[in-house]
């Protein structure tokens, strides 16, 4: 899995300045996976229950899971997940998978510093453990995030129970598939280095490096191929620093020399979002989704949040209720077909023998009209008219073109 944030203060299609925060993930992940994405609403539950209130979030998530890969919320805050194996031993037995965390960190905090706490909080006293993947094969792993708000950014790194953050206010920033929280540790887990001193990790003397102090001996060839991505992450958001827009945020996203763009026999990107979070909260917050795989073949959709939300079926999986495997003992026996209209839609347009360049050039010329009316409307130019039904429109629009 590979993510960026950057911090920006930017310029618009008029050169003129918009203070902003870009947010951009590719979600790595099996293949043959579906990646859906679902809205759901503000919530409020009876006095005195675990969470009294939770926050609308939308989520682009395996079909298969309660959690996420990545989403926003109502509030600005974007989160997104990267698997990371470290010197603590992954548990393999049911607990909060980190794609749990970023949908509850969504659901309970109204900000990244907030959604943090949350994450944080439960990895304390849950642990993280269990199946990340639709298979009987064992895999799971330890987790990254990226979480994001106007203002502010922040990367959060774990092992186990244990973790260490950064703050990130301006530049830009990267990670993919390891640990890079060195010295620069923010906050941290209150044991974090009394475990490290009692493993035999760290001496107790001199600076303390998270990467350095827990990444593992011998990593899995997952976390030595993510070295690539992340060299090639960095140098493209450098290459850009200081002028990176939505739209070269999604280039990024899009480029396959380096590795971002993953398309391998085992693993691909199956999901891709870029959000626009103005500094200004009388602004709001774009979050574009492909809910389609490989995102140099798929176009970016805009959502935004809004009183009326129409809900858009034609980006949400099949349900099959308590006979769906995932839910069934013993889990993953076998598996169900979980593509939604536009999945399907989208791959049959793309191995079709009239699937060409002139469809795809068409796509992205909608898709860059789309930038452009959206930065218009950030600036104050033109007016966002039924912004609930912006996202729904998109994909109706995008199945049209592919049908």
């Amino acid at each position: 899995m590979m993510y960026i944030v950057c911090v920006e203060a930017g310029s618009g299609a008029r050169g003129q300045r918009m203070d902003y925060v870009i947010f951009g993930k590719n979600s790595d992940r099996p293949r043959d996976e579906v990646q859906e994405v679902v809205y759901f609403p503000a919530s409020s539950r009876a006095p005195g229950s675990t969470v009294e209130h939770t926050h609308a979030v939308v989520l682009s998530r395996p079909a298969w899971l309660w959690g996420a890969e990545m989403g926003a919320n109502e509030h600005g805050v974007c989160i997104g997940n990267e698997a990371v194996w470290t010197k603590e031993p992954v548990d393999p037995e049911e607990a909060l998978l980190g794609m749990d965390l970023v949908r509850l960190g969504l659901e309970r905090g109204d900000s990244a510093w907030a959604a943090l706490n949350v994450i944080t909080g439960l990895l304390e006293q849950h642990g993280q453990g269990g199946a990340c993947r639709e298979t009987a094969e064992p895999f799971s792993y330890h987790n990254t995030f990226l979480l994001v708000d106007r203002q502010e950014a922040w990367v959060l790194e774990t092992a186990g129970k244990l973790w260490a953050a950064q703050k990130v206010t301006e530049g830009v920033k990267n990670v993919s598939n390891q640990l890079t929280i060195g010295t620069e540790i923010s906050t941290e887990h209150s044991e974090l280095r009394a475990v490290a001193q009692a493993q035999g990790w760290w001496s107790g003397e001199g600076d303390f490096s998270f990467s350095a102090v827990f990444s593992p001996d011998n990593p899995p060839a997952r976390m030595e191929m993510a070295k690539q991505r992340y060299v090639g992450g960095t140098a493209l958001l450098q290459q850009h620093n200081g002028s990176v827009t939505a739209e070269v945020m999604m280039s990024i996203l899009r480029d396959k020399a380096s590795g971002i763009c993953m398309d391998s026999e085992g693993f691909c990107t199956t999901g891709s979002m870029v959000s626009i979070l103005p500094r200004n909260p009388d602004v709001p917050c774009v979050h574009f989704f492909t809910a389609t795989p490989n995102p140099s073949r798929s176009v970016f959709k805009p959502f935004i949040f809004s009183e009326r939300m129409r809900p858009v079926n034609m980006v949400m999986s099949p349900q099959y209720g308590p006979d769906d495997p995932v839910r069934t003992q013993p889990r993953f026996q076998h598996q169900v077909d979980r593509k939604h209209e536009l999945y399907k839609a989208h791959q049959t347009a793309l191995t079709s023998p009239d699937a060409g360049v002139s469809l795809q050039e068409t796509m992205r010329y909608l898709e860059s009209q789309c930038l452009e009316e959206i930065e218009a409307m950030l600036r104050g130019e033109i007016q966002g008219q039924e912004l609930g039904d912006l996202f729904f429109d998109c994909v109706d629009t995008e199945i049209k073109f592919y049908q």
